[in-house]
């Protein structure tokens, strides 16, 4: 099958390595590949995926078109795609947007002659890879379903209504998202007063079944990697809850320390990040304890 990928970062990559594993022609599209992109390019080379100068050139002739860019992007990204796609032919929306969004962005592939299903990725793509818990929602989910199990993935239907599996998949969000925000600032600031141990071990009395110390190495480590990418997705679940009426504080919130944590890891208050995708440290207590040095030498910045 001829697949054509728009966003080529950690999920694009994954996806191309699983499909081109199976088989099919991959082309790939990023807005970055004007930049300094090299890692893509040898990733590009070493898995045979055709690297496309623009939107158009990547889904000329592409069958299926799956979207993997951040979240801000989804609408942009589709106004790209619309017109330029094969009569007929899939998109595969995988992007972390609000319902409205992707009503959006629906309108504007439908218009061009494509069909338009939203994808709701239920959980970290890496661990799953190809088979990560999917849900498909719109008129076309459908007929999409099958190519799906095809490919190698593991879809579900969701709902032929577009925008419940988006919805299912923000509030899912408020949680998750919010859980890694809550737990990097409980535990950077029970690490400065020196409480961290009894802490950790409240919440082990607490919650039995989780493994605290595991989970916060492994939220240090995600949001240091992908805050920006997190933030984002928070002000568009925050958008989500604003579409139901409700103001979205706790959403916002999250938004705001994911975005904050992003920014920390841009002035290089982690250390470079290498391949791996996780920050270096694999100790939680090291991380907190670079913010709260970072903290103390630019006023809480």
């Amino acid at each position: 099958m001829n697949v054509a990928l728009i966003g080529y970062g950690e999920v694009g990559r994954i996806l191309a390595e699983d499909l081109r594993a199976g088989g099919h022609a991959v082309s790939a599209f990023d807005v970055l590949f004007s930049g300094p992109c090299q890692p893509m390019h040898e990733h590009a080379r070493r898995h045979g995926v055709q690297l496309a100068p623009s939107h158009h050139e990547a889904i000329s002739g592409a069958e299926l078109v799956i979207c993997a860019v951040t979240a801000r992007h989804t609408v942009e990204a589709a106004r790209a795609c619309g017109e330029g796609m094969a009569a007929g032919a899939f998109f595969l929306d995988f992007n972390s947007a609000s319902p409205g969004a992707k009503a959006q962005a629906a309108e504007l592939v439908v218009r061009g002659g494509g069909r338009y299903v939203e994808g709701a990725v239920m959980t970290a793509v890496p661990p799953h890879r190809l088979r990560v818990p999917l849900l498909l929602g719109g008129p076309d989910a459908a007929a999409l379903l099958p190519v799906l199990h095809g490919l190698g993935f593991t879809p579900r239907l969701c709902s032929s209504k577009l925008g419940v599996a988006s919805a299912t998949k923000m509030c899912r969000s408020v949680m998750i998202k919010g859980l890694e925000a809550m737990v990097i600032e409980s535990l950077t600031a029970a690490r400065h007063y020196g409480v961290e141990d009894a802490v950790v071990a409240s919440l082990g009395e607490t919650f039995p079944g989780v493994d605290w110390e595991h989970q916060a190495a492994y939220f240090f480590q995600r949001v240091i990697e992908h805050g920006r990418r997190r933030g984002e997705e928070m002000h568009e679940a925050a958008a989500t809850v604003r579409e139901a009426g409700l103001h979205p504080w706790s959403a916002e919130a999250t938004a705001a320390r994911q975005d904050w944590m992003a920014a920390l890891a841009d002035a290089g208050t982690f250390g470079r990040r290498g391949e791996s995708g996780f920050a270096r440290s694999p100790d939680w207590r090291v991380e907190a304890d670079r913010i709260l040095a970072r903290d103390e030498r630019s006023g809480g910045a």
